[in-house]
């Protein structure tokens, strides 16, 4: 079930983890630099390694125009790369396994466990399933919407794959389009946009919010409550797309490049669609190298934030950010607790709060400075990628005559940070930082205490 099996005695949780998506993206790497996935000149090493990363992480930064660049089955292996992308390397090979009749191992459980940011095994594999299913059932629901939306205006044939495309590509928040402008041709496409849009946020929130609201309405009126996890997830993915809804619209609405020129109700939607997007999954209506300043950086602290735990997103997530804001808000308020929804968080989950975006940030501002050592374009353009990559959304303010993002003019130090980056955001800082590390070890004795003058 993936990496060999003496290797996977060895190694900790997060080391199989990590080994297992650098063996995914090594093989798309390979697959991608065959001459039948290019339709026309052969790619280069590093541009497949960089292409394969974005698949396999999700992300959707592109050095090549997926459209054009790749044939058929270029396509196909990079669709095929951002599904075990999405689902995760663990789950693919377990549901693989589940469907062949074999068992899992308790190790292997264990390993399922921290892919699946799981507290307890209790359930683990009737979770596996209801994935598979909840997967199936998105994916395909929207494929079917999205094919006879295109049905009118193509093929048979390509209409399908335009569907299945980006309907995968959705749920799994990674931003891939068959077309060479993304999606700037159906700005004003309800049904285009609705469709993607829902898909981005169902993947976003994370399989244990969809699980638990599934659960939850199989239960008699309130014989059964919404974890804390789910309400509270929910709660801010909410609010954070309200907020980037309304404050994308005042933003832009004067600016004739991005909404400016269209009407009304194509703002609002268009509005909604790009603050559902920095979730992310990096979709575009509108060019975003036309964006003003300030709507860029909004997106920038969008994306940062990302999606729920336990989905196809990035970012620190949105528990994470909820933690640091009622953390921050109690110490304010001379409280040592942080309570929410009639519970305490546990002082563990705050702890891990603070070092997650502690590490995040320390990637983003290191790998920003080298970029700007290495690339010298403007500062913001360069932020805003390495952001992007680190939360696996894919937007960018775009290369100059091309439909590719900017990484597409970096050098070869340049592409090697932003897939750096991309590695680390799909598996998360805490996850890198402790595959990087030997297994804890349990002091035998304690230091006495002594205080600490901090701020």
């Amino acid at each position: 079930m993936g990496a060999n099996p003496a290797l996977r005695r060895r190694a900790t949780p997060a080391q199989v983890l990590a080994l297992g998506f650098a063996g995914l993206i090594l093989m798309g790497t390979i697959l991608l630099s065959l001459p039948f996935a290019s339709s026309g000149e052969r790619i280069s090493l590093i541009d497949a390694l960089f292409t394969a990363t974005s698949a396999v992480c999700v992300t959707g930064l592109t050095v090549r125009d997926t459209s054009t660049f790749f044939s058929l089955p270029g396509q196909l292996i990079i669709l095929f790369l951002i599904q075990v992308g999405g689902l995760g390397y663990m789950t693919m090979a377990s549901l693989i396994a589940l469907l062949l009749g074999r068992r899992i191992t308790l190790r292997e459980r264990l390993i399922l466990r921290e892919a699946l940011q799981q507290m307890t095994m209790e359930g683990l594999i009737r979770f596996l399933k209801r994935i598979l299913w909840i997967t199936l059932a998105v994916e395909g629901f929207a494929t079917l919407v999205l094919t006879l939306r295109f049905l009118p205006h193509q093929p048979w044939p390509r209409s399908l794959l335009l569907g299945l495309f980006h309907s995968i590509s959705a749920f799994c928040n990674a931003g891939f389009s068959l077309f060479p402008h993304n999606l700037q041709g159906f700005v004003a496409d309800p049904v285009v946009n609705l469709t993607i849009a829902t898909n981005i946020v169902l993947g976003g929130i994370g399989y244990h919010c969809l699980a638990d609201l599934f659960q939850h309405s199989h239960f008699p009126s309130g014989n059964r409550h919404l974890a804390l996890h789910t309400k509270l997830a929910l709660g801010v993915t909410a609010l954070l797309l309200a907020l980037g809804t309304a404050s994308f619209f005042f933003l832009e609405r004067s600016n004739p490049q991005t909404l400016g020129s269209l009407p009304l109700p194509t703002q609002i939607m268009a509005s909604f669609f790009q603050a559902v997007t920095p979730r992310t999954a990096g979709f575009n209506t509108i060019p975003l190298g036309a964006l003003t300043p300030p709507c860029l950086f909004f997106i920038l602290l969008l994306m940062f934030i990302g999606a729920s735990p336990g989905g196809t997103g990035g970012g620190i997530k949105t528990t994470t950010f909820a933690t640091l804001v009622l953390s921050t808000w109690s110490t304010l308020r001379g409280r040592r607790e942080v309570n929410l929804f009639h519970r305490q968080l546990p002082s563990e989950s705050i702890h891990k709060a603070f070092v997650v975006c502690f590490l995040a940030l320390a990637l983003v501002l290191i790998a920003s400075l080298l970029l700007l050592i290495t690339e010298g374009q403007p500062f913001l353009s360069l932020l805003f990628e390495e952001v992007s990559a680190f939360g696996t959304v894919g937007l960018s303010v775009g290369a100059a005559n091309s439909p590719c993002s900017l990484s597409s003019t970096f050098s070869p130090m340049g592409k090697g940070l932003i897939i750096l980056t991309m590695f680390a955001g799909r598996l998360g800082p805490v996850t890198i930082g402790s595959a990087f590390l030997s297994q804890p070890i349990e002091p035998r004795f304690r230091y006495p205490e002594e205080g600490l003058l901090i701020g």
